[in-house]
């Protein structure tokens, strides 16, 4: 596990508090109940704090699962 997906592990955790660790790296729109849209544009603030970089609320719907949200933060880190 890199860096990168240990920091979002942490930032999942507490935008959804009830999801347990574990089922973190599985988790989307489609399996997780707690996975609103409030919590959608919650997520994406925490995280866009957290790495320094700026998503966009039009990328919302696409970044709509942990390995997305991961695959989108890894590129832009990166660049």
């Amino acid at each position: 596990m890199d860096e990168i997906q240990q920091r979002l592990i942490k930032y999942f955790q507490i935008v959804f508090d009830d999801l347990p660790e574990r089922e973190v790296p599985r988790a989307s729109k489609q399996n997780a109940a707690v996975w609103d849209s409030v919590a959608s544009v919650s997520l994406l603030h925490v995280v866009e704090d957290e790495f320094q970089i700026r998503i966009g609320l039009d990328r919302l719907d696409k970044l709509d699962s942990f390995k997305r949200l991961y695959d989108y933060v890894s590129k832009a880190v990166k660049a």
